[in-house]
């Protein structure tokens, strides 16, 4: 072979080599990839599987309507298995190797705080679909569940306004969400009048199951002459046992109503809930809520799920409004790039389950009705109050002293999630 036909073939294996190079760039970039940060095993399942599907159904919705940027998109799932260290290596994992454009994901806050400083140093996109504690509000992450004042202090006002409640016991899961959450209950209701020595707080490890001395403890609390009633920020599959032992000693609803911050819908799917009937819960969203857009909804989820008893609940509806902002925001950039995206989606607004719209504050929280339902016999909840309208979440409680004066704008100029308002500096000491 003559030195120009070598070079002729070589030339031709270079080309070829590229083009096919190219065309596994290309159909790398024929999708946009979307992370699933939820667990799948361990103490959180009960209530995260359910979330991963939906996501799961979101994307595929959003893919019968042509995809994105005119891009179908791909579903990443991963399961940290209820492992808070794992969550931040699964963060990583999806946005280092698989490239992800956005995760939807998390549950307790213990794994939301896990994977911050990945989202940080890696400048990727964290929808959170769940109620938290507030005393937070970072750049990479949006908010879609309730802060505080979207959910427990409302739910306070219910009991004592309503229900004529005077003692409260203050009971969760030993860990940020609950610790936090209580701190803020106990400053205001302090800040309304309870005295110290009607408030009871109790804290159990995540996967408790032993309840007997301590729903015996707010038995004897309760049998003071004063109504009582339990806020609960019980997590995960501890809610079954704490439930079917307050029916083993006889505490009813009349008696001692229970209001639940994180047991909705798919939780009381696992339980017997003739003895819970009258308990209640507080959230944004119930199934039972009677709008055009949540029936279309809850029939889509059965249609993708193959099951008419799948139950639908709040953080479902969070995913709901959190992936329509992120499609709306980035069709508005033009472009998946997170900080194109970051600046677009404040103000936009979408509509959620319950009848309106809801908007991405500069806060990165989102507006969102308050509701509280009774348990019903069927598992559903019969909503029995609900704010007039729309809540913006508040990330800075105005009941801890040292957050008062703070408040986030990722807005130029500011771009601060602390500015304190009162030495007039980014970087405002916040409560850890």
């Amino acid at each position: 072979m003559t030195g120009h036909h070598k070079k002729t073939n070589i030339a031709a294996l270079s080309a070829a080599l590229a083009m096919s190079l190219a065309i596994g760039a290309a159909k790398a970039e024929d999708t946009i990839k979307v992370g699933i940060l939820h667990s799948l095993s361990g103490t959180m399942a009960i209530s995260e599987t359910t979330l991963k599907d939906a996501m799961l159904m979101l994307i595929d919705e959003q893919n019968k309507k042509g995809g994105v940027l005119g891009k179908k998109l791909e579903a990443v799932v991963v399961d940290p298995a209820s492992d808070w260290p794992l969550f931040a290596e699964k963060a990583r994992e999806l946005i280092e190797k698989d490239k992800v454009a956005a995760v939807f994901g998390c549950w307790t806050s213990v794994s939301r705080k896990s994977v911050l400083p990945v989202f940080e140093e890696l400048n990727g996109l964290l929808f959170y679909p769940v109620q938290y504690e507030g005393e937070e509000s970072q750049r990479n992450v949006f908010y879609t569940g309730a802060a505080p004042n979207q959910q427990a202090v409302p739910a306070v006002d219910y009991l004592m306004d309503v229900e004529g409640v005077e003692r409260w016991v203050l009971a969760g899961t030993d860990y940020v969400y609950p610790r936090t959450t209580n701190k803020i209950l106990e400053a205001y209701l302090q800040s309304k009048g309870v005295a110290p020595e009607d408030i009871m707080i109790n804290y159990t490890p995540f996967g408790h199951s032993d309840w007997q001395t301590i729903v015996a403890d707010i038995k004897t609390f309760g049998s003071a002459g004063k109504k009582t009633a339990v806020v609960s920020t019980i997590n995960g599959d501890a809610n079954v046992p704490f439930y079917k032992e307050l029916a083993n000693q006889g505490i009813k609803a009349e008696d001692i109503p229970v209001v639940a911050f994180s047991v909705g819908e798919e939780e009381l799917a696992g339980l017997d809930t003739a003895p819970l009937v009258g308990h209640l819960a507080a959230w944004n969203y119930f199934q039972s809520v009677d709008t055009d857009a949540n029936a279309e909804f809850i029939d889509a989820w059965h249609a993708f799920i193959g099951d008419e008893a799948r139950v639908t609940n709040d953080p479902m509806e969070a995913h709901y409004i959190g992936f329509n902002m992120w499609v709306e925001a980035v069709e508005k950039a033009g472009t998946t790039d997170p900080d194109a995206v970051i600046d677009s989606i404040i103000g936009v607004s979408v509509p959620n389950l319950t009848g309106g719209y809801s908007a991405m504050m500069p806060n990165h929280h989102i507006t969102k009705p308050v509701l509280i339902g009774e348990i019903q016999e069927d598992g559903q909840f019969e909503v029995v109050w609900e704010t007039s309208g729309l809540v913006v979440g508040d990330e800075w409680s105005d009941y801890l002293p040292d957050s008062r004066p703070l408040i986030a704008d990722w807005r130029a100029p500011m771009s601060c999630g602390n500015f304190n308002t009162e030495t007039g500096k980014c970087g405002g000491k916040g409560v850890d």
